[in-house]
């Protein structure tokens, strides 16, 4: 024969507080308030697939199971476009930093260089107030190959892609940190109980039916009755029925 349904003082406490609150609560709804402090619930709403999981640790491990909360994916990382390479002509160089464009490597390299030089933080001299805009031009091919630098071979990386947005994270935790921050709603039992817009997960529907029945209502009364404190309560409850 299993242990009879108990109220501990602090369960008592927190349910006053709780009808405090909710002066029209009824047994029902005292009840549902009951199992979620005892069994720690902590109802999810994951609105996109319409259903109400028992928790989110109950959610993300069934997304996971389907692929359906992030993927795996390999990306290329290169490491910048060279400005001077081995076919580069002519070059066009700032005199006060030494940042150069290529006559090959930019579209537009001597827009590039009088833009660059206007702007430079180092261009300290003035012609009328303004910024002067000098800059040197060399097509030696001695002089171009002192700007030529090795460039890094690209990479591959692992990274996680959401399946809801497609953005790319570091990490799979990165994902569930965004999913949980912007993708789900936590919801009581007394709202999962009063809504009929979203479906219950099967797992969460068999906890719910498991504990909802008669026999599990009429203990919880037994356990209150046990404290004075219920005793308005119960019989309101009573006469209701």
């Amino acid at each position: 024969m299993s242990n009879a349904l108990t109220v501990t003082d602090e369960q008592k406490n927190d349910l006053l507080k709780f009808l405090k609150k909710n002066k029209t609560a009824d047994l029902i709804t005292i009840y549902l308030a009951f199992i979620e402090e005892k069994f720690h619930l902590k109802p999810v709403l994951y609105p996109r697939d319409k259903t109400i999981y028992q928790s989110l640790d109950d959610l993300i491990e069934k997304l996971e199971k389907h692929g359906k909360l992030w993927r795996e994916t390999e990306i290329t990382i290169q490491f910048g476009q060279q400005s001077v390479n081995e076919q580069t002509k002519k070059i066009y160089i700032c005199p006060f930093t030494g940042k150069v464009f290529g006559d090959n490597t930019h579209p537009n390299p001597q827009d590039a260089i009088y833009d660059w030089v206007s702007k430079c933080p180092e261009n300290k001299e003035r012609v009328g107030g303004l910024p002067v805009k000098r800059f040197f031009v060399s097509e030696d091919p001695d002089v171009i190959k002192n700007y030529i630098s090795e460039r890094k071979a690209s990479v591959k990386k692992v990274v996680y892609s959401s399946a809801i947005t497609g953005k790319l994270f570091n990490s799979r935790q990165a994902v569930v940190e965004d999913f949980k921050k912007n993708y789900i709603k936590l919801l009581t039992m007394i709202e999962v109980q009063n809504q009929n817009r979203y479906q219950i997960d099967e797992t969460f529907l068999q906890f719910i039916e498991k504990h909802l029945n008669e026999d599990k209502i009429a203990a919880f009364v037994e356990a209150l009755s046990k404290h004075p404190e219920f005793d308005h309560y119960l019989s309101k409850w009573v006469e209701s029925e």
